[in-house]
């Protein structure tokens, strides 16, 4: 074969290349679209396609360059289930989901800057309103506030060891104090402190029989 005729089947396969279907690039222009504001001109909203198998999946809301938030369908369920709230200079300030996989946020959980869990806020009514508040440390549970009679203060308190239950403690006389402390180990009952002094000691331990 001549020189000129491999170069000549090189011309044609490439052309033949260049004709070829690009399913990648078919996939990101049926799933990325832009909306933009017709007065202004300006990105009101993107889709995505995160896992990359063809359904739109991320909503992401914007006032031009900015990110206001992002809506997210993470099992492609029809019901968003993931909620991206963004601040100034489109950093990421919390992330709410739904754990009744609803459609309806009843949890938002806030960073650190290593992108680890700090703290998670919940209505565990699911109204809208925070009445529980937990804190992690490296991804585990370690405490948690919750405000049990809807009065805007926390009557109920715990505290984790590795992720399990250590103590729960109860305001039982609307004080915004502790009253009576429960502590656990391996799951199971071992101490009821009550009677607080006015240091907050318990003054009466009672040890559980089996």
């Amino acid at each position: 074969m001549s020189r000129y005729s491999a170069a000549a089947l090189v011309l044609v396969g490439a052309a033949m290349s260049a004709c070829a279907p690009d399913p990648e690039k078919e996939r990101l222009e049926a799933t990325t679209r832009a909306t933009y504001d017709p007065q202004t001109g300006r990105l009101q909203r993107l889709t995505y396609d995160s896992n990359k198998n063809g359904t739109i999946d991320t909503w992401t809301y914007m006032e031009g360059t900015r990110i206001l938030r992002a809506e997210v369908d993470t099992n492609e369920d029809g019901k968003i289930d993931r909620w991206e709230i963004h601040g100034t200079g489109n950093t990421l300030e919390k992330i709410g989901f739904s754990r009744a996989d609803d459609g309806k946020a009843d949890a938002w959980a806030f960073q650190r800057a290593d992108g680890k869990i700090d703290r998670v806020e919940v209505s565990t009514k699911r109204d809208g309103a925070v009445d529980r508040w937990e804190w992690y440390v490296a991804d585990a549970l370690a405490r948690a506030e919750e405000d049990t009679n809807g009065d805007g203060k926390a009557d109920k308190w715990e505290t984790y060891a590795a992720g399990a239950l250590e103590t729960v403690a109860f305001d039982e006389n609307n004080d915004a104090k502790p009253d009576r402390r429960l502590t656990y180990a391996a799951g199971a009952l071992k101490l009821i402190e009550t009677d607080p002094d006015a240091a907050g000691k318990y003054t009466k331990r009672i040890t559980p029989t089996r």
